[in-house]
């Protein structure tokens, strides 16, 4: 008996703790240096909100953001949560008070995408939904770049629904991105918002300096040493589940998000604000972070 109510304490307390940091995120700023980079840039990268405020109206959100002034925002995807229905307010509400602020760079998510292929449960909503955002000012890239700066391009793809089966890592060719993207930039620093982490080997090899993921949600439960323990679409220990990783001197950097849905657990994971501080190259210094 004892033993069941130590059990039922337990998770109690972890429930506990996974909805405190559920509503309490924190900020991980990374340092990229090129010699591609003419200007020093801040950028912040916000992924898979799916909903979730920090505050009313995004207060908290939007404080940390505005301390990290910021020459652009970037977002992974995900901001709402699209299954049964698809509510776009909360997110619309944080692109319209960001894109009075800054520069935004919309790249989609798994979830924006399956309002806009099925068409036959939502209708246009995501017509309307991508409307609204560019009489705004935000730059809604889809299988699209865009330049911020002389010194930057900013590229985003869509990924095919095969790319997310549960359970399943395809391969992904180089040619694939190629195709939907064209070359990437060889002369300006090249950022690629592909919202799915497994796919960096690609990336890289395509031509991306930097690639910008998310989608993993941090891996729900992180663990010393094993990191995180599952994605959305069930795989387990994946080391790419959130944090800094290089093929060669190409970086990726993948945001445990600011929600969550489906599986409505952080525990020892909580949510995320990424800065990135952009740096030039000095004469003979190599790129790093």
């Amino acid at each position: 008996m004892r033993i069941w109510a130590g059990m039922a304490a337990a998770g109690a307390a972890l429930l506990l703790r996974s909805a405190y940091e559920r509503r309490h995120f924190t900020t991980e700023r990374y340092e990229i240096v090129s010699e591609k980079i003419k200007k020093p840039k801040t950028l912040v990268f916000l992924s898979d909100l799916h909903d979730n405020c920090f505050g009313s109206g995004q207060k908290e959100l939007l404080e940390a953001i505005d301390r990290e002034q910021p020459d652009a925002v970037l977002v992974g995807g995900d901001m709402m949560v699209v299954k049964k229905k698809a509510d776009t307010g909360t997110a619309l509400f944080l692109a319209r008070k960001l894109a009075q602020r800054y520069p935004v760079y919309y790249g989609n998510g798994n979830h924006e995408n399956r309002m806009n292929r099925d068409r036959g449960r939502y209708g246009d909503r995501y017509d309307r939904y991508i409307r609204t955002l560019k009489q705004w000012g935000v730059t809604c890239l889809s299988d699209a770049s865009a330049f911020l700066g002389d010194d930057v391009r900013i590229s985003a793809a869509d990924l095919d629904t095969r790319y997310y089966q549960k359970f399943l890592h395809l391969s992904m060719k180089p040619e694939y991105l190629a195709g939907k993207l064209g070359k990437a930039d060889g002369r300006r620093f090249q950022i690629l918002l592909l919202h799915s982490p497994l796919y960096h080997k690609a990336c890289a090899i395509w031509g991306a300096d930097l690639t910008l993921s998310g989608h993993f949600h941090g891996g729900t439960i992180r663990l010393p040493v094993l990191g995180g323990v599952m994605t959305p679409q069930f795989q387990f220990f994946k080391r790419c589940c959130a944090g800094l990783h290089r093929e060669g001197e190409r970086v990726m950097i993948v945001s445990r998000g600011l929600g969550t849905h489906s599986v409505n657990i952080r525990i020892n994971n909580r949510p995320e604000l990424t800065v990135i501080h952009l740096r030039p190259a000095e004469s003979g210094q190599k790129r790093e972070s």
